[in-house]
Parts: structure tokens; C-alpha cells; sequence
């Protein structure tokens, strides 16, 4: 571990800048060193939050020993340097998303929060009775939750698109539900429970077509493809940066400036105002319209950091790496006698979620743990998901390109203990 005196002189780390190695980029992570109850800690719940390189363990440490004060308003040096790498990642965020601008990356909590901000701003100004909204069967609560919200305040209906039983977006349903109450569409990229990758191209045509903005939940999307909003051509995206490989309780929201700038603020406070007297409020220009109070910077300038590394590796490189390593791992675990999958979607990023015959998920993550390997068991925040395949829960072995062959191979043994176990 280094030291503080050598965090504070030293430059960032460098990420993998050519090529591929996976043993390489293991090294860069220190968390997956540790053992767990004595074995290999294997990591396997990636799509509730990744683990993070050093160099944001770094940049993190480099603001608070280094840099610590607030941003936009110092005219002194720490000031400055702490608004300009702050600013920096909004840039950062503007080229890994191919956002037009700058202006057009809000930084929020995280994928949540711009949801809610969507719904409670777009939302509140567009919305009336009889309109409606339309979702999908694979959605997160977070993008189920604020709008339900929405039209119990506002008098609206949200509508479902159905999925079938490989856990795809059934799309001649979807296009039957487009009609002239749609005000909004909303959809997850990549679906959480099953990692499901939506046509979202598609689904965005097909909603313009008929002058409906489309709102992307891209959470589970961007750790592990190339996103580009204006090829999408959708109107907002929102992701998580815990889920990215930096900091948690911090995000951002892209939205077409001409959506932004129509919109009311989210909250009101300090840095999102250019003027306040006792009888009016001028508000400031987008993004900070949208950012009130004092912001997570340590995680905004951690996730600049994130956003680095990811990009140094290549996210081709990552998108090709989890494909195959999926591939391995359908197979590996669809194998074993009793294991039921849920979700063999056609496209599907990197989630196996599985059922194992007689036995609760709960207990199967339980004794896998004992294994060193860490999955998620339960509903993963999405119960209609659950509900619609019959079931109440599953297990779910999340993956990122730091995860190996060999861990794929432990899973399936730690599974073989488990049966055993149970028998």
C-alpha cells in the first residue's frame, strides 16, 4: 500500500494502455488480493457495484490531502485546481458518452437520482391526466418507482411493455403501446436481473416517430460498452459512478441541452443561482441550473480518474473480454444438473442469474460466500422481472473485465458444494 508522503508527490497511475491482460489489470485493484474466510476472494457481484483501481483510491486521497476546498466560488489556488479537475470530468463524461456538450452532463447522486430529476422536472412540466408512460417488464425500481409517483400526483397511467420468456423486450407489444397519450418512454439499456441488452436505437425511432422523448436508464450499460448518446439520439441517459469503477454518491445525467434548458430546477439552493433577492430568483445557466449545494467533488474528481482507466483499457477491449467471459460462463454454469437459468436474451451483457434445484437462493449465496465468492441473491430490485419468470429470487453472478476464467470455474465448483450440501 503506499504511503500518504508518496500519494501526495506521486502522478497518477497509469491504466493498461495497450492490449489486454487480465493478470495485469487484476493487479491494479487491491481489494482482490484479500482472501475470504481463508480462500480467493472472487468478486462476482459487479452489477450492484464494482471495485475500484488504485488510481481512484489515489485521486481521491490526492483531493483530500492535497486540494480539499469547494469549487466555483475560491479565487485562491485550491479552489481552482479542485473547480478545473471537477470540471474536467464533466469533460471526461462529455467524450465517453459523445454528448454534444459539456453543458449537457449533469452531475447528480447517481442513476437514481437523474431519474428522479427526469421525472420531477420534465415529468411535472409535461405531464397531465390521461397522458401516459411507457416502461418495460425489465426495469430496476428506479425507473418504475418515480414515475408511479408521477401519476399518482399528476393523474397519468404507466403502461408495461411485456418481455418473453427469454427475457427480451417483446417489441411488436412495445409499438402497440406507443400511441398518441405517450408523453414519455422510459428503458433500461442493459436489464440488472438478467443483463438483457435492450434495442434501444430501436425503441428510440420508434418513440420519435411519434414526437415521444425517451429517457435510458444506463446504469448496467456503461461499465461495459461504448455508449453514444447522439448515435442512440436519445433525449436523456443517466448512469451510476460506483458502477463504473469510481466512488459511490455520485452520477451524472445527459440531456439534450434543449430539454435541459426548458426544464425547472431540481432543487434550489447555493451554485444553482445567478441572482437572489427576497422577491425573485434568477437561475443559473445548465448544467448548475441542476446542481444545488455543495457536490460530491472527491467523487466527481475519483470518477474522473475511473472514466481514465476504463478508456485507457478501451472499452472495445472490455466489451470483448466480458463477452467472451459470458459466453463461458452460460455455458459453464447452464451445465450443471439442476441449475435453471433466467435470462438467455440473444444479446445479454455480462449477468448469469440462475436457479439451483431445491435449494433457496439465499443459502446458496451463503455457502458460496464461505467459498470466498461473493454473488447477489434476492430480487435485485426488480421484482416484476421476478414475478414474471415465477419466482421470488434468483442468484446472480455479475461480472466485470477484472473477473477470470478460473473464477468462472470456482463458481461452478463452489455450485457442486452446494448441491452436495443440499442433497
Amino acid at each position: 500500500m503506499a504511503t500518504i508522503r508518496n500519494l501526495v508527490q506521486a502522478p497518477p497511475r497509469e491504466a493498461v494502455a495497450a492490449g489486454f491482460d487480465v493478470r495485469r489489470i487484476r493487479e491494479d485493484f487491491p481489494i482482490l488480493k484479500q482472501k475470504m474466510h481463508g480462500k480467493p476472494l472472487v468478486y462476482l457481484d459487479n452489477a450492484a457495484t464494482t471495485q475500484k483501481p488504485q488510481a481512484v483510491i489515489d485521486a481521491l486521497l490526492r483531493y483530500y490531502l492535497q486540494d480539499c476546498s469547494n469549487i466555483h466560488r475560491g479565487v485562491y489556488v485550491l479552489s481552482e485546481r479542485s473547480t478545473e479537475a471537477y470540471e474536467e470530468t464533466r469533460k471526461k463524461l462529455q467524450r465517453f458518452l459523445n454528448a454534444a456538450e459539456a453543458r449537457e452532463i449533469v452531475f447528480v447522486r447517481g442513476a437514481t437520482e437523474g431519474l428522479n430529476l427526469v421525472a420531477q422536472t420534465f415529468g411535472r412540466q409535461k405531464l397531465g391526466a390521461s397522458d401516459e408512460i411507457l416502461i418495460t417488464g425489465l426495469e430496476h425500481h428506479s425507473n418504475i418507482v418515480p414515475w408511479q409517483i408521477l401519476c399518482e400526483e399528476k393523474g397519468c397511467r404507466l403502461r408495461v411493455a411485456p418481455i418473453n420468456d427469454r427475457g427480451e423486450l417483446t417489441l411488436e407489444e412495445f409499438e402497440k403501446l406507443l400511441n398518441d397519450r405517450t408523453r414519455l418512454v422510459g428503458v433500461a439499456h442493459v436489464s440488472n436481473a438478467l443483463g438483457t441488452i435492450n434495442p434501444v436505437k430501436q425503441i428510440v425511432r420508434m418513440a420519435h416517430a411519434k414526437n415521444v422523448p425517451v429517457v435510458v436508464d444506463g446504469a448496467q450499460a456503461a461499465p461495459h460498452m461504448k455508449i453514444d448518446v447522439r448515435d442512440l439520439d436519445c433525449d436523456f441517459y443517466t448512469i451510476s459512478g460506483h458502477k463504473l469503477f469510481g466512488p459511490t454518491g455520485i452520477g451524472a445525467l445527459y440531456g439534450k441541452a434543449s430539454w435541459l434548458e426548458s426544464m425547472p430546477p431540481f432543487q434550489g439552493g447555493g451554485d444553482m443561482i445567478l441572482s437572489v433577492t427576497f422577491e425573485k430568483t434568477i437561475y443559473n445557466t445548465i448544467p448548475h441550473k441542476f446542481e444545488a449545494g455543495t457536490p460530491h467533488i472527491a467523487g466527481v474528481i475519483g470518477w474522473g480518474a475511473a472514466i481514465d482507466y476504463v478508456t485507457q483499457v478501451g472499452m472495445d477491449n472490455i466489451a470483448s473480454y466480458e463477452h467472451a467471459l459470458l459466453t463461458y460462463a452460460m455455458e459453464a454454469i447452464g451445465q450443471i444438473p439442476g441449475v435453471q437459468l433466467i435470462g438467455t436474451a440473444r444479446e445479454k451483457a455480462g449477468v448469469v442469474s440462475f436457479l439451483l434445484k431445491g435449494v433457496h437462493p439465499h443459502d446458496v449465496g451463503t455457502v458460496l460466500d464461505q467459498e470466498g465468492i461473493a454473488v447477489r441473491t434476492g430480487h435485485h430490485c426488480a421484482q416484476p422481472v421476478m414475478e414474471r419468470f415465477g419466482v421470488p429470487a434468483t442468484v446472480r453472478a455479475s461480472l466485470a473485465f477484472y473477473n477470470t476464467k478460473q473464477e468462472i470455474n470456482a463458481l461452478a465448483a463452489g455450485l457442486e458444494r452446494v448441491k452436495a450440501m443440499f442433497a
